[in-house]
């Protein structure tokens, strides 16, 4: 689980499958494989697609904040924000990896 800055807030983000649920049953598309089409961003900034990356940290925050509880669709979601800056990498990074991290592990974590 990461915690990241959009705006002015504090966000958690956890790449779990519950997250990838959220994302089918919000946007009707896969998150892997919207992830997978963003593979270019690091050598290509021009492939970043902005909205799909929101849509992408909105699943892992409803994910971080736990099952069964009240959370807002995307476009309610993304109102509480009052600017989101692309240009903050360390953001835009940290979504990134917590995705790569969660749901492409290669063994690197340990089964609890």
């Amino acid at each position: 689980m990461r915690t990241i800055q959009i705006g002015e807030k504090q966000i958690g983000l956890k790449a779990t499958p519950l997250a990838l649920l959220y994302y089918k049953q919000e946007f009707k598309s896969d998150l892997i494989g919207d992830l997978l089409k963003m593979q270019a961003i690091a050598d290509d900034p021009s492939a970043l697609d902005s909205v799909a990356l929101l849509q992408i940290a909105w699943a892992m925050n409803k994910a971080a904040e736990g099952k069964g509880k009240t959370f807002p669709h995307f476009e309610s979601w993304l109102d509480q924000f009052e600017y989101v800056d692309f240009s903050d990498a360390d953001t835009l990074t940290a979504i990134m990896n917590e995705a790569a991290d969660g749901f492409f592990r290669r063994g690197n974590r340990t089964a609890k």
